[in-house]
């Protein structure tokens, strides 16, 4: 959410930023000024009555007193219920508003990405490669048909050396991130109302989650959960910055949004990911930014894939976060780059949607903390770009060294297994 404050004393400003990720049409700051001149409007004449009746108070009662102070405290309730619906409709107007870009993003949408560094080359095959589906369901590794079976499109089932592979890749990141002193959490994976508005899921992308009969809804990233880790509190200056990072299965229904080339695990409803988060200081987000830049992209390499590192434009970005960059793996069949991790800073728009707050030992005064977020790595994509740069002529996949331990061997091959 963003400070009205700054929308009343920076107005064009803003408009200037929003207009990188919105059509002018699409949000109004004329209107929500007006809402909060009514709001403090409100508010004011609501404290003369108070004090009013405060003064009364003092004072021997009569019959003509009692009276009046009986209409004064009609007044308040109105002016309450009045002041009720307006906070309401500020809320509203706030919360449909994306957080400012940050100045060196660009505008615009996917048109206007840029890519800031690439590692490693793509790979080139002497003989007729095949694409990850193939590879997956030739050396038994996912099981798509099951389960569809089971859960319907877009789900997969992993398997044998499949169901070992994709856990080594989650021991691989819990390790990393363990060695660099980030704190491990396993959330539950519904949420609240709350909770996702906090994450700026809501309003706006309720239908991309799925929801429960009891009102709560499924994770779609867990970035979801460790934002709302400490909502409502105010935390010491000297803990910050605090690090976790968690796993979890994401939720995603991702409707409408399935094109022919997406199939097999590219794009589905369920998959697993580990996700960094970092509560900061305001003048050390953008070195956590870094951080978390280096940290997604030291597992990709540990991978040895190749890989793009992408500013996205301010249109391309989440709408929550003011600055984003991807990082993208290679898969050979597609001829395309997928994003297996997405690091975001959205400054304090997350923190006062959940009033997340330090105590400034040097002004003493409490402030709204930054917050940050990356994928560290969502695991979906991983496997098919491993199974699709690293397969052999022989139809069999060689395991990245990192992995070695976990699966248990140097490569993938062709098994009897129904």
């Amino acid at each position: 959410m963003l400070d009205i404050n700054k929308i009343r004393e920076q107005k064009e400003t803003v408009k200037t930023a929003l207009l990188k990720r919105l059509e002018p049409a699409q949000f109004d700051l004329d209107e929500i000024i007006f809402l909060d001149d009514k709001r403090r409007k409100l508010i004011a004449e609501m404290e003369m009555l108070k004090a009013d009746r405060n003064l009364h108070s003092k004072t021997k009662p009569t019959p003509e007193i009692i009276a009046q102070m009986k209409e004064v405290g009609a007044q308040i309730q109105n002016f309450e219920n009045d002041l009720r619906l307006v906070d309401e409709q500020l809320k509203t107007a706030l919360s449909e508003l994306p957080n400012l870009p940050a100045d060196d993003v660009l505008p615009g949408g996917k048109e206007n990405n840029k890519v800031i560094k690439t590692f490693g080359r793509q790979p080139k095959f002497k003989f007729n490669p095949k694409d990850h589906v193939e590879l997956a369901t030739g050396l038994n590794l996912i099981d798509y048909e099951r389960a569809v079976k089971m859960s319907g499109s877009g789900y997969w089932l992993y398997r044998g050396d499949g169901a070992l592979f994709e856990w080594a890749l989650l021991n691989y990141f819990v390790e990393f991130h363990k060695k660099n002193k980030y704190t491990f959490v396993l959330p539950p994976y519904l949420l609240t109302e709350q909770s996702a508005y906090t994450s700026g899921h809501l309003p706006k992308f309720k239908d991309d989650l799925f929801w429960t009969q009891d009102g709560t809804c499924l994770n779609a990233t867990s970035e979801m959960m460790l934002g709302n880790y400490h909502r409502d509190e105010i935390l010491d200056e000297e803990n910050l910055p605090l690090k976790y990072f968690a796993y979890s299965a994401c939720f995603r229904r991702e409707a409408g949004s399935y094109r022919k080339e997406e199939r097999g695990m590219i794009r589905g409803h369920q998959f697993n990911k580990i996700e960094m988060f970092q509560f900061t200081k305001p003048g050390n987000s953008w070195k956590a930014y870094a951080e978390l830049i280096k940290n997604a992209e030291k597992l990709v390499e540990g991978l040895d894939l190749h890989y793009q590192t992408v500013q996205l434009a301010a249109g391309d970005s989440s709408a929550a976060m003011a600055k984003t960059c991807d990082i993208e793996v290679w898969i050979p069949s597609m001829g395309v780059y997928k994003e297996v991790s997405s690091v975001s800073n959205a400054l304090d728009y997350q923190a006062r949607r959940g009033n997340v707050r330090f105590k400034n030992i040097a002004t003493n005064k409490n402030e709204f903390v930054h917050t940050l977020n990356a994928s560290g790595l969502a695991t979906s994509r991983l496997l098919p770009a491993i199974l699709e740069q690293f397969q052999q002529p022989d139809g069999s996949v060689k395991v990245p060294k990192v992995l070695q331990k976990w699966v248990g061997k140097k490569k993938l091959c062709q098994t009897n297994q129904s």
